[in-house]
């Protein structure tokens, strides 16, 4: 199967220097995922240093329950030099420039996904980086869980034949009106949020090359953004990835792999809790297979991975989030958005 620079190996022994890493901003995601396991975690090649926030009392309280420095505003942090690296959790409208200033900076950057709501500018910040000699990394941690480098292997070893098909849905219920989703200021619409998950796990089984065959959006009724929906994908060997995505939905986080003699399906594949034991099952013509992997915590690995890559000078990983970015783009240039009646 092809590969993409989402791929991972075991975590380096960063022995006693690790990354100093500055946090930008109080963002849900960090304070409920990030800021845990990099506490959780010593051993992942990050050193908490700062905690930056344009609310000084914010910024106080947040970095005391994680042992950080607390300063006011980004632009301090950018100047902090403990920091090597920069997390960057902000909406998505909002990272670009402050991508490109931590880059200017000479941070590594680890930025909340999508990296930017332009292709163009994904690419441009890619290139930025490259030339820098940084690793700017979009944070998709579910690639770095373990489960799926299992399944790849499953399927490069013939256990379902050749492949045929991929499908994928990741899908949430409502959001409050109030959520930074359903602000197109923001960067809001289930395009940007949630496509992405399935298009990342799309590409990392049938590789970056994905042409755009047809989709389809739908609108929200009172917010200027897409609620809902999907597309048709093919790569270069022919095989069709369908996608779907969504925030008025059952919440669904699932792929599928159809190949000649048989289906792999993986429940909770996007947002796996740390302590859950993945079930991969295994459809065969006469009879079905359930196989329990190990809990891991993919949250942990991905931390681990970006410290890797930042010392060992892996600065080449952007390719996936830029050809991610255009198929993105595609999507929307593709799709007649329909309007949801109330």
């Amino acid at each position: 199967m092809p590969a993409t620079n989402a791929d991972t190996g075991p975590g380096l022994d960063h022995g006693p220097d690790p990354v100093g890493l500055g946090v930008m901003g109080c963002a849900d995601i960090a304070v409920r995922k990030i800021l845990p396991a990099l506490a959780g975690a010593p051993g992942c090649g990050l050193r908490l240093t700062t905690l930056a926030s344009r609310s000084p009392e914010k910024a106080k309280e947040t970095a005391a329950r994680f042992g950080a420095r607390a300063v006011t505003g980004y632009a301090e942090l950018l100047a902090d030099p403990e920091v090597e690296a920069v997390y960057i959790p902000l909406p998505p409208a909002l990272r670009a420039p402050w991508v490109r200033a931590a880059l200017e900076a000479g941070k590594h950057v680890l930025a909340e996904k999508p990296l930017t709501t332009d292709p163009a500018l994904t690419a441009a910040l890619a290139a930025l980086a490259g030339s820098a000699g940084l690793v700017l990394m979009e944070n998709y941690m579910f690639v770095h869980h373990t489960q799926h480098r299992y399944v790849r292997d499953l399927v490069t070893d013939g256990t379902i034949g050749e492949l045929r098909s991929f499908q994928a849905a990741f899908t949430i219920p409502p959001r409050p009106d109030a959520d930074h989703r359903l602000d197109p200021g923001l960067g809001g619409g289930a395009l940007l949020d949630g496509a992405g998950y399935p298009v990342r796990a799309a590409q990392y089984f049938l590789g970056d090359d994905l042409t755009v065959l047809g989709a389809d959006l739908r609108l929200h009724p009172d917010h200027d953004v897409d609620i809902a929906g999907a597309a048709l994908l093919r790569n270069a060997d022919g095989i069709t990835a369908q996608i779907t995505f969504g925030m008025e939905h059952f919440y669904t986080s699932r792929y599928q792999l159809l190949g000649s003699t048989g289906q792999i399906t993986v429940e909770h594949a996007y947002s796996t809790p740390p302590d859950h034991r993945p079930v991969i099952r295994i459809d065969h013509q006469n009879h079905q297979e359930l196989r329990t992997r190990p809990a891991d915590n993919q949250c942990v690995n991905t931390l681990t991975r970006f410290a890797d890559r930042v010392r060992t000078d892996a600065t080449d990983g952007s390719a996936t989030s830029v050809a991610q970015a255009r198929i993105i783009e595609a999507i929307r240039r593709t799709a007649t958005p329909v309007a949801k009646n109330r």
